[in-house]
C-alpha cells in the first residue's frame, strides 16, 4: 500500500481479493450488532466508567457514595456514570433498603476488562 497523506492509505495496485471480500461480506455483522458494539466501546471509551468497572472487578459490588470514594467524583456524577453503564447493561444494581449496590453485570463485561486490561500493559 501506498500512502498518499498521513491520514489516509492508498491501494498501489488498485485491485481486489474478491475472494478475501466475500468471506468478509459473507461474515459481516447484522446492523444491530454493530449498533451494540458500538454502544458497548462507546460506553468504555471514558476513564471514570473504565475506573468504575475495574473496581466492580476488585470488589464485586459497591454503593454510589463507594465508587465516589474510589473515583474522587462526587455522588452525582458517579450516578450520572452508573445510568450510562446500566443503560449499556454493564452494570445490573441491586436494592436493598435505601442503598443501591451496583456490580457487573455479566462475566463477559468482566472477560472484556480483563482482556482490555491485559492488552494496555503490554501496549
Amino acid at each position: 500500500m501506498a500512502r498518499n497523506d498521513e491520514n489516509s492509505a492508498v491501494c498501489s495496485i488498485n485491485e481486489i481479493d474478491p475472494e478475501a471480500v466475500a468471506r468478509v461480506k459473507k461474515a459481516e455483522l447484522p446492523r444491530d450488532q454493530v449498533e451494540a458494539l458500538w454502544r458497548l466501546f462507546s460506553a468504555v471509551a471514558d476513564p471514570t466508567r473504565i475506573r468504575i468497572l475495574h473496581a466492580l472487578m476488585v470488589v464485586e459490588e459497591l454503593c454510589v457514595c463507594d465508587l465516589a470514594a474510589v473515583t474522587d467524583l462526587s455522588v452525582s456524577a458517579v450516578s450520572h456514570q452508573l445510568r450510562l453503564l446500566r443503560d449499556r447493561y454493564l452494570v445490573s444494581a441491586r436494592r436493598q433498603g435505601r442503598m443501591v449496590y451496583y456490580s457487573l453485570s455479566c462475566p463477559h463485561v468482566r472477560d472484556l476488562m480483563a482482556t482490555g486490561e491485559a492488552h494496555a500493559a503490554e501496549v
